[in-house]
């Protein structure tokens, strides 16, 4: 466009310089036949005159074109072919549309923004009235933190291991509590409630629920003709033979007949008072000379019971002392020879830690199927019944409750743990 401009500016300064020459020979003209006819010459005046009009004009001329040079290169004058008109006035109204694209998006994003302002308001009064609730919900309530948590336990620990739990036990508890009630929200007036019974549920987990020995005998004389043969172990002095003489009393009371074994041929007396309460109960008891073979007395008792139809064989091993190798070594022999239905574990439950270990050698040594805790009556602390079941995995059958053949009672967990006061 400005090559277009530049050539038409060169064009009219042009003309203009041909017309002011053309001018200047005319006057030239009008001058030289005045010079040749007259032969005079003008004044000096005149002639300067001349010339300074003449230089006028040259300046007002030069002062026009600069001008006009001056507007070009401002674009104050505009010269444009009809395709640049053309291209101005689509350009004009792209521009237009884009404006009026703009203004769309911002009255969309503006509408938008008040749509999500009066969102975030109702969330936010709804927030508050919730906040409000819960607030005042913090008021009444109370998180069990984990170091407040430890501190609660520390007492119930303390009380747990002076009531002969095992420390393994007191372990799995504390496990199962904190999983239980760290980060709980608990009422403050029920803290003592709540842990109360997270105790109470992690308690009934550890302890097993038993069958019921009778009716099992009863599903096996029905399935077999060989008899129910059960053995029992334990150390001296636990009250395994008193255990033995209240089942055969149980039985005998569900019309199942029984007959006893006298395999303890190590300890002194042993037989002797087996035999007391065989008489007592009118049941058959099989024996030998102690140093016998306790396997070969068993043996003998296993077949009497065979040949003269007998329910139930109750097998009394001697009172081993479970850190014995060679005397453990002796009853798995028996469980060899046997082939029991059921092993059973007897131990005193006032006897605390130790019982607990006793059950761990038996059960490592041979599997005992269950357990018999005798002077429960006299056990005031409960933590053995917990702790053996725990280190077993298997269920308490009875608990011994006194002296006499009717003090026996088939073990219920949830009867334990109402003993305990939970």
């Amino acid at each position: 466009m400005f090559g277009f401009l530049k050539e038409k500016l060169k064009s009219w300064i042009g003309s203009s310089k041909k017309e002011v020459e053309k001018k200047a020979e005319k006057r030239e003209l009008a001058v030289k036949p005045e010079k040749t006819k007259k032969k005079e010459e003008k004044k000096p005046e005149q002639k300067i005159e001349k010339r300074k009009r003449t230089k006028e004009e040259l300046k007002q001329e030069r002062e026009v074109s600069e001008k006009v040079v001056s507007d070009i290169k401002q674009e104050k004058i505009e010269i444009k072919t009809p395709e640049e008109k053309l291209e101005a006035e689509i350009e004009k109204k792209e521009q237009e549309r884009k404006e009026l694209e703009e203004q769309e998006k911002l009255k969309e994003e503006k509408e938008k923004l008040e749509k999500e302002q009066a969102e975030e308001q109702k969330k936010e009064e709804k927030e508050e009235k919730k906040g409000f609730f819960q607030r005042l919900k913090k008021v009444f309530s109370y998180t069990l933190t984990e170091s407040a948590f430890e501190g609660i336990f520390s007492e119930l620990e303390l009380s747990l291991l002076e009531s002969n739990v095992a420390i393994e036990v007191v372990e799995t508890l504390k496990e199962k509590l904190k999983k239980e009630l760290v980060g709980k929200q608990l009422k403050k007036e029920k803290i003592q409630t709540e842990i109360q019974e997270s105790l109470k549920k992690a308690i009934e987990e550890i302890l097993i629920e038993p069958t019921d020995l009778i009716e099992q005998i009863k599903e096996h004389k029905k399935s077999s003709k060989e008899p129910y043969k059960i053995l029992f172990f334990g150390i001296n002095g636990a009250g395994k033979t008193t255990s033995i003489a209240k089942i055969c009393n149980l039985l005998q009371k569900h019309k199942l007949t029984c007959v006893l074994a006298a395999a303890d041929t190590f300890r002194a007396a042993s037989i002797e008072q087996l035999q007391i309460h065989a008489d007592k109960l009118g049941i058959k008891m099989i024996k030998q000379d102690y140093g016998s073979d306790p396997s070969a007395v068993a043996f003998d008792a296993i077949k009497y019971a065979q040949y003269n139809n007998i329910d139930v064989v109750l097998i009394d091993t001697a009172g081993r002392m479970h850190t014995k190798d060679n005397l453990l070594k002796e009853m798995e022999k028996i469980c060899r020879v046997t082939k029991p239905n059921l092993k059973v574990f007897v131990a005193e439950a006032v006897s605390g830690n130790d019982a607990t270990e006793q059950a761990r050698a038996f059960n490592e040594m041979i599997g005992i199927d269950g357990s018999i805790l005798s002077k429960v009556d006299v056990d005031e602390k409960g933590g053995t019944i917990l702790s053996v079941s725990h280190i077993t995995k298997k269920p308490i059958f009875y608990i011994g409750l006194g002296q006499g053949y009717n003090d026996l009672e088939l073990f219920n967990k949830r009867k334990f743990i109402e003993r305990l006061g939970l």
